[in-house]
């Protein structure tokens, strides 16, 4: 499916000196049939948050709200796992969620364990930090995030084009990897207006431009530049953006999860439940 290459996008802000120093935006891009529901604590005994994914029982994006921590994970391009001992990428966030960035770490030096996954990007956040774990299905890297505004998509981290990671193992894009038109598109846009993600704001002031911009219709959907996606697949399936996710940390604990289940209707955003 390499029309769906370019799919999912992660945009990850870090500013230490901020009152709330990370702020990120998920969007979701799935088959529309494959059955979800929204954020909300689906794991028993489990202090997480996140969307469920019905089909295989785990999530694209975890909130731990008592750290406060993010995870998310985003499908990456390589070689998939053999199908009779291949796991479910959607119990990674959830782990990271609860682990933090040493379950990363943990997970970069057991080639075995990866082996069970399919491609993939994971990303771990919090207040201080920004870890990035990405696996093609041969080579597994990690790459520490400096203070920016970062957009990752399938491809890997794609804008800043010049960022420095924390980790010199993991190299930048290399020639192979032609640059993301969505990232080219919007990572400028992001990045000039970083919201303040303020928990105590309302869903405007809070998040202003970054609204406007994950709800952009230009390029139109079917485009490879777009950043909300519909693609109508000759069999009949239709694969397209099916939420929009906003979290921010703050460095005195709070936290604030907006969510989007229809990203064509800025109507339906709410804030979920910490509670």
């Amino acid at each position: 499916m390499k029309d769906l290459q370019t799919m999912c996008t992660v945009v990850v802000s870090l500013a230490p000196e901020d009152r709330v120093p990370l702020l990120l935006l998920g969007i979701r891009d799935e088959f529309t049939g494959r059955p979800w529901q929204p954020p909300a604590r689906h794991w028993p005994g489990s202090p997480l948050l996140g969307g469920l994914d019905e089909q295989a029982g785990g999530t694209w994006l975890a909130v731990h709200p008592d750290v406060p921590r993010v995870a998310c994970i985003l499908n990456g391009r390589g070689e998939f796992a053999p199908p009779d001992r291949r796991r479910s990428r959607g119990e990674l966030p959830l782990r990271a969620a609860e682990e933090g960035q040493p379950a990363l770490r943990k997970l970069h030096d057991d080639p075995e364990s990866l082996a069970r996954y399919d491609p993939f990007y994971l990303v771990c956040a919090d207040p201080a930090a920004v870890l990035l774990l990405g696996w093609d299905g041969h080579r597994a890297t990690l790459t520490g995030l400096g203070p920016a505004t970062h957009v990752l998509t399938n491809a890997g981290h794609m804008y800043p084009p010049d960022s420095t990671a924390a980790d010199a193992e993991t190299p930048a894009p290399d020639a192979e990897t032609p640059a993301d038109p969505k990232a080219v598109r919007f990572g400028p846009k992001f990045a000039a207006s970083r919201p303040s993600g303020d928990p105590a704001a309302t869903l405007e002031h809070a998040w202003g431009d970054w609204l406007t911009l994950a709800a952009a219709d230009d390029p139109p959907g079917t485009e490879p530049g777009a950043i909300i996606v519909r693609r109508e697949l000759p069999d009949g399936r239709v694969y397209a953006s099916t939420s929009v996710s906003l979290v921010a940390l703050a460095h005195d604990g709070g936290l604030r999860y907006d969510f989007q289940p229809v990203p064509a209707d800025p109507a339906t955003w709410y804030c979920v439940t910490l509670a």
